[in-house]
């Protein structure tokens, strides 16, 4: 089974359109939205009018239930006084634009899904959540323990959680110990649609094969690809500085941070 899985769009219409047109060419057979589809960027509504017209199953960001709510707060971590503006900036842009129907398909959102999928020897739970199934804006870093991942995951019993956030893609292969012995979990990062921050500008989408001979003991049977997919990033960040929007926002879509 092949499964696409996208994050972070942030209203960046033209990262969205080049990721949907290269997963229609793969044809996956589920594509999920792990949330935050506004903010940063100036088509919000467009964004949220797509993911509608599509059908395509998503979940709620920390963005998006702070635009739902009309809240001044994103519940972002921002690290500097610039970041704080902008982030102030890009709130308040957001929840000038939004339509009413996008705002209330934005506050009506999940905050996790739960798949549960057959294989030969045992049922495989898929958790998608945005930051994390405590939080909704609790970042997932790579540096995280195994230990910390393996705790986050015990209590939702996922054999595999998907997550975004932190918009730097990764993938964890996490051994852990029950009664009946070793298995291995993992804890996929997606990356972002529309604001990546690992230094490559380009959107970043994820195509989760979750294989047959998947099994209890072994770490094979899953193969997690990032798809890397070129778009019109001068268009995106033209958008940025012909609107209200603070121009560094520009500056971090062409330099991927």
């Amino acid at each position: 089974m092949k499964i696409a899985l996208f994050s972070d769009i942030h209203a960046n219409l033209p990262a969205l359109e080049a990721v949907l047109v290269d997963m229609e060419r793969r044809k996956p057979d589920a594509i999920y939205c792990l949330g935050d589809l506004v903010g940063y960027n100036v088509w919000p509504n467009e964004v949220v009018q797509e993911i509608q017209r599509r059908g395509i199953p998503c979940i709620s960001g920390n963005y998006d239930q702070g635009v739902g709510r009309n809240s001044p707060e994103c519940g972002c971590a921002y690290n500097t006084a610039e970041q704080v503006q902008s982030g102030a900036a890009s709130i308040a842009y957001t929840n000038d634009v939004i339509g009413d129907a996008e705002r209330a398909y934005l506050r009506m959102l999940p905050f996790h899904l739960q798949i549960q999928f057959q294989v030969e020897s045992a049922p495989q739970n898929l958790l998608l959540v945005h930051g994390s199934p405590r939080q909704i804006n609790e970042y997932l870093f790579e540096h995280r323990t195994d230990r910390s991942l393996l705790k986050i995951m015990e209590g939702p019993r996922a054999d595999i959680m998907c997550f975004g956030h932190t918009h730097i893609p990764y993938h964890r292969v996490l051994k852990d110990l029950d009664e009946k012995g070793a298995f291995y979990r993992h804890a996929i990062n997606i990356g972002s649609v529309g604001k990546p921050k690992d230094g490559d500008p380009r959107a970043c989408y994820v195509m989760l094969d979750l294989q047959t001979n998947m099994r209890r003991g072994n770490s094979d049977g899953i193969q997690v690809e990032f798809v890397r997919v070129e778009y019109d990033v001068e268009r995106a960040a033209k958008g940025v500085e012909d609107s209200p929007l603070p121009n560094a926002l520009a500056e971090a879509l062409r330099l991927g941070r």
